[in-house]
């Protein structure tokens, strides 16, 4: 039988791209477990800092499948469900097989090691898209090796790099990323574009940054409130970018409990904050466009506006990821 192991890693990446974002200050990462005629045994991400680690979410769903046991899926923190794992595994596991789109961790902090977890279920093979360059975290894989696991690395290594470049920027400086919403028509005004799911997830963006960047008209015009209540999260520190510093204090963004909101006439507040969101226009993607990593579109499948968002210059994107929901989802790099 032969296996696409580029093919099970583009689902551990796929899943992972779900939680782009919203596990900061940690790396997204996907994990999938195969059986050993091939069969797809579970598909999971990493989906929150502090939660357990993408191949931990795996190897619990595998666990019950192979298993027919869901007992232990009423387990939710790491330590509980590596516990389970390494108590009652009964060698179920020596012959499947894990892709993890990033090298498994090697050390303990608010969660326990993955490397340490994956060669004590003897689990032989592990197909890794990228080494982990955090000097704390990395090694799994050498840990592995010395567990008598083989090791195969650089799976869709690009594509996991691509994944992984948040998590890299915020070990060197900061990650800002511009988010828009349009319709097929490329219009942005005449009432709310994008679907009520495409919102929420904008809210759980907004909860894991530390600064949300909006323009001086948008705040004056919209009278926004900016905060993540569709999660119930927390609401991120605000730069209005503005050349006039006099504001309606009444408008709900300014009143936002614990919250700083800065106004200037420049970007120099950004590099103060490590997790950084921008929404905004045509004239606010001109104004960025130096300081941005990535671009975050929701397009929904309707018409119905006058004004649209594009710039009269000429822009060229790559798309890093799509994601097809209610609206359509894609990552952008220029």
């Amino acid at each position: 039988m032969v296996i696409d192991n580029n093919f099970y890693m583009s689902l551990a990446l796929r899943e992972a791209w779900k939680y782009q974002g919203l596990t900061y200050p940690n790396p997204a990462v996907g994990a999938c477990v195969v059986g050993k005629n091939g069969e797809i045994l579970a598909v999971e991400a990493h989906q929150k800092a502090g939660k357990p680690h993408a191949e931990v979410n795996a190897l619990q769903k595998a666990y019950a499948k192979l298993t027919n046991n869901d007992a232990i899926l009423a387990l939710k923190e790491s330590s509980e469900i590596h516990n389970y794992l390494l108590q009652n595994h009964n060698n179920i596991f020596k012959d499947v097989t894990i892709y993890s789109t990033l090298e498994p961790c090697s050390h303990v902090g608010k969660t326990p090691s993955c490397a340490n977890l994956i060669a004590s279920l003897g689990v032989k093979n592990v197909y890794v898209g990228c080494n982990d360059s955090n000097k704390i975290a990395a090694n799994g894989n050498n840990l592995l090796r010395q567990n008598g696991a083989n090791v195969y690395e650089h799976i869709l290594e690009k594509e996991a790099l691509a994944l992984l470049k948040p998590f890299l920027l915020w070990q060197e400086k900061n990650f800002v990323f511009f988010k828009w919403a349009q319709r097929l028509d490329g219009s942005v005004d005449n009432g709310i574009v994008s679907s009520k799911a495409s919102r929420k997830h904008v809210h759980a963006l907004r909860d894991r940054c530390d600064l949300l960047v909006i323009g001086g008209n948008t705040v004056r015009v919209d009278r926004p409130t900016l905060d993540a209540r569709l999660v119930n999260g927390k609401a991120p520190d605000i730069l209005i970018l503005s050349n006039q510093k006099e504001f309606d204090r009444t408008i709900p963004l300014f009143n936002v409990k614990d919250r700083k909101v800065f106004i200037a006439n420049n970007l120099e507040k950004v590099k103060e904050y490590k997790n950084v969101m921008i929404e905004g226009g045509a004239k606010m993607f001109e104004a960025t466009k130096d300081i941005v990593d990535y671009y975050l579109a929701y397009v929904a499948p309707t018409f119905g506006g006058t004004l649209g968002f594009a710039t009269n210059k000429k822009e060229y994107f790559s798309i890093v990821h799509s994601e097809q929901k209610e609206d359509l989802l894609l990552w952008l790099e220029r």
